[in-house]
């Protein structure tokens, strides 16, 4: 089919299904057809541009699009519109790829609570989508869009791929551009993609990592893909305790369900996932159902890669790890309080709170305020030892599995390190027909997005989760 044809039907997904999950604020109609009219004459003529020529995609509205409302999902910013183009977008045109929409995004990345409403999830409607990516995460899953690029600064990616039931890339610190992305927190705001399988955000990655000398952060590293390498030759570790604590009665709910939580989440108080094992309301009865479903998903991860030739390896985080990343957390708060001081000297920050996205932001941002500058510089030299220490640990593997996005999510946040979340089976759920996705967690040494992406590929093409998709009425 043309470029054209399947521009048109993605639009017409997004309009029919737009009603019912809320996942865009602006379709680019106009800009898509050209851009998809564009691709079919050159390709026509010979001028392949790669394998995403031709493909729509959506875009989380931060990035900023030339002439195309960028809103940030926060009612000050309903009518922001900028004069140039983010990195990416950028990037993803001389791809050939086709704008189709900017997708929803919590206000000013927290949730997935914007000034239009709530963005919903595919699987089950009556529940959110996560955030802050919410747009792109389900857009994405319910098959509206090619692939969508989200960002993450606390779980803004692996959240919403989580709760979704998509396959989402969170590259290391300083892999992609920021030109032209809403700050947040300039130290931990990280830009990845959506995708629907694990070669899907292999292409995209591709198209958007590396220095574009706008962002002095971005190193210079390579993304060396090769698809064959053999699992044989790979050091895989998996997180025992979190493992073992699958299936027990309030034991590792964190662990097994997305997390919920949007980046720059202070309060941690964003709209809940969908229902874990230890709440929704369900009789013990259902727990130990639910538990035992749980474990049966999880034994059954770590058998399909050993049934692959993955030689595991059972490990347990160095003493100390996390807890010396939560006093850590407040770095996040500090950084997006400056990032937003001017409205919130204006009052502008007010219209969040009184507005549809019920955001928490307007305290957060005051509170920000009053944090010396003396212990930011102490927690940033602070976090300095922690990244050393982590680093120190995830580099004696090529990657590291964990159940679930809660495990070690606020840490590497904090440490850059890469992650990949791809779904791994489904429970029963209330609310849930098709089932309730759930989620593996794979993380990687710094930079090292590749050899990540191919354990995950790995397990995908060994299942049959990736053909697995709601059921859209």
């Amino acid at each position: 089919m043309t470029s054209t044809e399947l521009t048109q039907m993605y639009l017409a997904r997004l309009k029919r299904y737009q009603p019912l999950l809320n996942f865009y604020v602006t379709l680019t109609e106009d800009l898509a057809l050209k851009q998809a009219a564009d691709a079919d004459r050159e390709i026509r003529a010979g001028k392949y541009r790669g394998p995403l020529h031709g493909l729509p995609w959506g875009a989380k509205d931060l990035f900023a699009t030339k002439g195309i409302k960028t809103t940030w999902g926060g009612e000050p910013y309903v009518n922001q519109v900028f004069d140039y183009d983010a990195t990416i977008v950028e990037r993803l045109r001389e791809a050939g790829a086709v704008l189709v929409a900017k997708l929803s995004l919590g206000a000013i990345a927290q949730g997935d609570r914007w000034f239009g409403g709530q963005t919903k999830n595919p699987w089950n409607p009556e529940t959110g989508s996560s955030g802050s990516s919410a747009g792109p995460g389900s857009a994405t899953a319910a098959g509206c869009v090619a692939f969508g690029i989200g960002t993450e600064t606390r779980g803004s990616i692996l959240s919403p791929s989580s709760v979704n039931g998509v396959v989402g890339l969170r590259p290391t610190y300083g892999r992609v551009s920021r030109y032209g992305a809403m700050a947040l927190s300039p130290t931990m705001d990280k830009i990845g993609p959506l995708c629907r399988h694990v070669e899907d955000a292999v292409l995209a990655f591709n198209a958007i990592y590396g220095p574009d000398k706008r962002d002095g952060s971005v190193a210079d590293a390579a993304f060396k893909w090769n698809p064959d390498t053999p699992l044989s030759g790979f050091r895989i570790a998996y997180v025992k305790s979190a493992f073992d604590a699958i299936g027990q009665r309030g034991a590792g709910r964190g662990a097994v369900g997305a997390p919920g939580a949007a980046a720059g989440n202070a309060a941690r108080a964003s709209t809940p996932g969908p229902a874990g094992p230890a709440r929704g309301g369900l009789s013990p009865e259902q727990l130990q159902a639910q538990g035992a479903e749980l474990k049966k998903i999880y034994d059954a991860v770590l058998a399909t890669y050993q049934n692959l030739g993955a030689k595991l390896e059972a490990v347990d985080l160095p003493d100390g790890l996390l807890a010396a990343a939560q006093p850590l957390s407040f770095i996040l708060e500090v950084e997006a309080a400056a990032a937003f001081d001017d409205i919130t000297r204006s009052g502008e920050v007010n219209l969040l709170s009184a507005g549809t996205s019920r955001s928490t932001w307007p305290n957060t941002f005051r509170q920000g305020r009053l944090v010396p500058a003396v212990e930011y510089i102490r927690a940033m030299r602070a976090r300095t030892l922690l990244m050393r220490q982590a680093d120190d640990f995830f580099s004696k593997y090529d990657a590291v599995l964990e159940p679930g996005t809660g495990g070690t999510l606020s840490l590497t946040n904090l440490t850059g390190h890469p992650a990949m979340a791809l779904k791994c089976g489904f429970t029963s759920a209330p609310g849930y027909p098709s089932g309730q996705p759930r989620v593996l967690m794979i993380t990687g040494r710094l930079y090292d997005e590749a050899t990540i992406c191919r354990i995950a590929l790995a397990y995908e093409q060994a299942t049959e989760w990736k053909d697995r998709h709601p059921r859209l009425t």
